[in-house]
């Protein structure tokens, strides 16, 4: 960061090119600089943050689509040419907001960039309370990821002891969790992933009572009768695509099945179908899709519930960070390509001072 005067210093950004088609690129999100006033200006009640880690999550994606008037307002794309957003995690450089001061940690929606001036939501910013823990677990634990699998989990699925789970992309920010989760309930639970180490760090470290790497099964449908022969309760769908069909044809009757992300589809032009749907009749599954942020009133709710567990250590987190922001793009772009091991995070800053 160089200082161009003594209000004004220089902010490198992670712009959006253009519309994107396929599989995204790091060149459809260049890097450049501007400046930015570290001075809100007299009777604003704007907030300048510096902002400190930034979160990479698959959602990102559906925002480099052009805009469909049928995509709600939390998924609306980004403008080409201007910074891509998303969640993070910042420290208050100045404020016009009576409810921020300087010095305050918070995270919520920020601009990728080096510093942020944004207009604080209720339910979109939070202020950081609990700073015994890592400040990068708010892009991930104990942020937007932790708040998706909480109320995925226990609001959408209901679960109950001695259910069986399954979990696709369960080494992931959302999936590791979910597991976790599970099995503090007393859930049978396996989860997908698409590599050994994945699959090891499932087993081992997150304790799921089995996983398979679906990139070496022929059959998702064999491998999903392997695991449950009696049948699937739960489905935590972080994948979409042929294992939804999969899981269709496991699923026991009344099970349910949280639609989180469709990771599998993201990318195509034509997406793949669901051919196994007359089932949810004859089973009466229930699907239902959400969004975390429906859920962001009871982040406080959810607070209470993980940080006694984060302190004895009955949860564990895995995160995979880049260092700088003009490794983002490269970080982000990795998601679609199963690079990262864990919640994938940027670090902007580990400068507090």
């Amino acid at each position: 960061m160089e200082k161009m005067g003594a209000t004004v210093v220089s902010n490198k950004q992670v712009l959006f090119r253009d519309y994107v088609t396929g599989f995204p690129s790091e060149s459809d999100l260049p890097i450049t600089s501007t400046t930015v006033s570290l001075k809100i200006p007299a009777g604003s009640t704007t907030v300048l943050v510096k902002n400190l880690y930034l979160s990479c999550d698959p959602y990102m994606r559906n925002r480099m689509r052009k805009p469909d008037p049928l995509i709600p307002a939390t998924a609306q794309s980004f403008i080409p040419g201007k910074p891509i957003s998303g969640f993070g995690v910042s420290k208050v450089m100045d404020s016009g907001h009576q409810d921020y001061k300087e010095g305050d940690l918070i995270w919520g929606a920020v601009g990728w960039e080096e510093y942020s001036v944004i207009t604080p939501i209720p339910n979109l910013h939070f202020k950081i309370h609990h700073k015994d823990f890592p400040l990068s677990y708010y892009t991930g634990l104990l942020g937007m990821p932790g708040m998706t699998a909480y109320a995925g989990f226990y609001e959408i699925c209901s679960p109950k002891k001695g259910e069986t789970v399954f979990v696709s992309a369960a080494s992931g920010a959302v999936g590791q969790l979910v597991g976790q989760f599970a099995k503090m309930m007393g859930c049978f639970v396996v989860g997908s992933a698409g590599t050994k180490d994945k699959v090891d760090l499932l087993k081992n470290k997150f304790g799921f009572d089995d996983a398979f790497n679906y990139k070496q099964e022929k059959d998702l449908n064999a491998a999903l009768k392997r695991c449950f022969p009696e049948g699937i309760d739960i489905y935590f769908d972080n994948v979409g695509g042929k294992m939804v069909d999969a899981v269709i044809l496991n699923m026991r009757p009344h099970g349910r099945i949280a639609a989180c992300g469709m990771i599998s589809q993201y990318n195509l032009q034509i997406p793949e179908g669901v051919y196994g749907l007359s089932l949810i009749t004859y089973k009466r599954i229930r699907i239902q899709g959400f969004n975390a942020i429906d859920y962001f009133h009871k982040y406080s709710e959810f607070a209470e519930f993980v940080v006694p567990y984060i302190r004895q250590g009955k949860i564990t987190y895995v995160e995979d960070v880049a260092d700088g922001l003009e490794t983002a793009p490269s970080a982000l772009v990795g998601l679609f390509h199963g690079k990262n091991v864990g919640k994938q995070l940027v670090v902007v800053s580990r400068d507090l001072v």
